[in-house]
């Protein structure tokens, strides 16, 4: 403690001094003691004897607790009262002898130098009492109320995968949005705030503001890393997250992502509360600098997890974490510069929010133009066997319905500022324009896939289904708004258009077969028999081959395999019965009719039903029936 003596001058060399701050002495203590109301203020002997009787009863109280071990403020409250009212009688013989300006007798130095050891004592023992009461008294720290435990358990779980393995649905595996709304809790049992007001109240009318500050603080910070200890917040390094895999980072992601609304609306809102409670009303910033020393290195602890996210090299499967961690970070921020103002101690914690919001935006777009750049750049030259949808088709339109659903207003935020050159006078969000934008670039990869296959029927169906796939996927979703009526139109288009190149490139040769044209004999009404046979034979082989070929293709649509199924039943089943019907009887031989004629009445329509199931299939003959016509 300071020897506060050592400031005051000692010479003064107007007589009568020592009887003068004795009267002023006994006035002050005629307010503490009701003993000294009937002191002669014209006895100096007897006014520097109140004073030592008055100094003597405060010494043994504070002595006396100054040996024992037990706290003041657990005994009974008469205590604590009794210790409060020395330490005021101390501030007030203080105040008397500072109002002086100077003191030259002895004995008042003495008096002096017992009243601040007193003083020093009691503040030391007052920061003790401080510090227990807010350690023994701190309310636990509990988690269930958020179902921030449970929420984690099933993140653990996912997987996310890779844009190079174009596997699974990023709309299944999206982020929960966890909303926390903000509500304070009691930190500290709430019938002791008055006891640490009051201690408070006393060391900073006695100057000891900075010792019950940095007490204060020292245990707050300890409590704080025990909040952090619970939320399961790990020290770890740049180069540590910059090592994680993916799933091990996604995980981490996601429970950042928590901890800051649970940190920031609950933990760190009701620290302040209770800062504010201990120290509001104290001079200046005194409470919003204790709070800030208090918080400064935890919140900053946990943005330095964002910063390393920022910093490590992005992949496409990353943008929907980078976009959750924006958005959270964006809507806390008015929180956070609520909490920590632009003052000097403050200001870092500011920055520091502003700087990852802004890195974090760069990122949201980095990331989203190297997702259609590898869209584009994408080159596997493998065709799916069966004409199914492609792994790419799958990955690109849950990816976009992801973006349109969950983070529409985010993405049109963040890519106002790109330049788009065939925006139009059309109300469109931006986004809008680059979605469409990600559809086109789809569907010319898709076009130059389907290049590979060797069968022209094939690469129609292949589109078929991926266009399909793209409309339900547009149709289902909050895509729909964005691209537009327009856009789905168009696609219907193309789909009906690669619908009617399938059946024109997969069946004209079989229904060559059952045409009339070459079946009678050159001048003649009466069909050839040879030529009949021919027909039948050439017809019975190339649908064997169709048959054993489609239905290893797959339509993955119950819906458009039916439609798709009905269009080629109305076309080949009704031709063969016509053709049947008209020259069947020509075969009048059984032999011949069961050699030829190798399908029944309802035969041909069930073989037909077998199609695009994607597991081919060999053609097995029913035992002929006899054909009535």
């Amino acid at each position: 403690m300071a020897d506060y003596t050592a400031e005051m001058p000692l010479e003064r060399n107007t007589f009568g001094v020592r009887e003068n701050l004795s009267v002023e002495v006994i006035k002050i203590l005629s307010d503490i003691d009701d003993r000294l109301s009937t002191t002669t203020l014209a006895d100096p002997n007897q006014g520097a004897a109140d004073i030592e009787e008055c100094l003597n009863r405060v010494e043994e109280k504070i002595f006396m607790w100054d040996s024992d071990s037990s706290m003041i403020w657990e005994n009974d409250s008469s205590e604590a009262s009794e210790y409060i009212q020395s330490i005021e009688e101390l501030q007030k013989l203080i105040k008397v002898f500072e109002s002086f300006p100077s003191i030259r007798d002895g004995d008042d130095i003495k008096i002096l130098d017992r009243v601040y050891n007193l003083l020093e004592m009691a503040m030391s023992r007052l920061e003790e009492e401080f510090g227990c009461i807010l350690v023994r008294n701190k309310q636990p720290w509990e988690l269930e109320s958020t179902s921030f435990r449970s929420n984690e358990e099933e993140a653990v779980d996912e997987q996310f995968y890779s844009f190079n393995s174009f596997e699974g649905d990023p709309s299944e595996v999206s982020g929960v949005r966890v909303s926390i709304d903000g509500y304070m809790i009691d930190l500290i049992d709430p019938r002791v705030v008055p006891d640490l007001k009051r201690i408070a109240d006393l060391m900073f009318n006695s100057n000891y503001d900075k010792e019950c500050s940095v007490a204060y603080i020292n245990i707050r910070k300890d409590a704080i890393e025990e909040c952090l200890s619970v939320l399961e917040v790990e020290k770890l390094s740049i180069e540590e997250v910059l090592r994680m895999d993916w799933t091990s980072l996604n995980s981490k992601i996601r429970r950042w992502i928590r901890v800051m609304k649970v940190f920031v609306r609950v933990y760190l809102s009701s620290e302040r509360r209770l800062s504010n409670q201990i120290f509001g009303g104290f001079s200046g910033s005194f409470s919003q600098s204790c709070f800030v020393e208090t918080s400064k290195g935890a919140i900053l602890q946990v943005l330095n997890f964002g910063q390393a996210i920022v910093i490590s090299p992005q992949s496409t499967e990353r943008l929907s974490r980078m976009l959750d961690m924006y958005e959270v970070l964006a809507d806390l921020l008015p929180d956070i510069e609520s909490l920590f103002p632009e003052v000097e101690l403050g200001s870092s914690v500011r920055t520091e929010c502003h700087e990852l919001l802004r890195r974090l935006g760069e990122c949201v777009r980095g990331t989203f133009l190297e997702f259609k750049m590898r869209i584009k750049t994408e080159s596997s030259t493998t065709p799916i066997a069966n004409g199914g949808y492609h792994p790419l088709t799958r990955y690109v339109m849950n990816y976009i319905k992801l973006l349109a659903s969950a983070y529409r207003d985010t993405m049109d935020l963040l890519l106002s500022d790109q330049t788009f050159p065939t925006i139009t006078e059309e109300e469109v969000p931006l986004v809008a324009h680059h979605l469409r934008e990600v559809t086109l670039i789809l569907e010319t990869n898709l076009e130059a896939k389907a290049s590979f296959y060797k069968e022209t029927s094939l690469r129609h169906l292949f589109m078929l289904n991926n266009i399909h796939y793209m409309i339900q996927k547009v149709k289902d979703s909050d895509l729909q708004p964005l691209l537009g009526e327009d856009w789905i139109r168009a696609h219907q288009r193309k789909f009906r258009q690669h619908a009617m190149d399938y059946e024109r490139s997969s069946w004209p040769l079989i229904l060559s077969y059952l045409k009339d044209e070459g079946v009678c004999y050159h001048g003649s009404n009466l069909p050839s028999k040879t030529i009949l046979k021919e027909r039948f034979r050439c017809f019975n082989l190339a649908f064997e081959e169709i048959y054993k070929v489609q239905t290893a293709w797959l339509i993955p649509d119950p819906q458009l395999r039916e439609d798709l199924r009905i269009s080629i039943s109305m076309r080949v089943v009704q031709a063969y019965w016509t053709f049947m019907g008209r020259y069947s009887s020509y075969l009048n031989s059984a032999r011949d009719r069961e050699k030829y004629i190798k399908f029944g009445e309802e035969d041909l329509g069930n073989y037909l039903l077998d199609l695009f199931e994607g597991v081919s299939r060999s053609l097995h003959y029913p035992r002929q029936r006899r054909i009535e016509v």
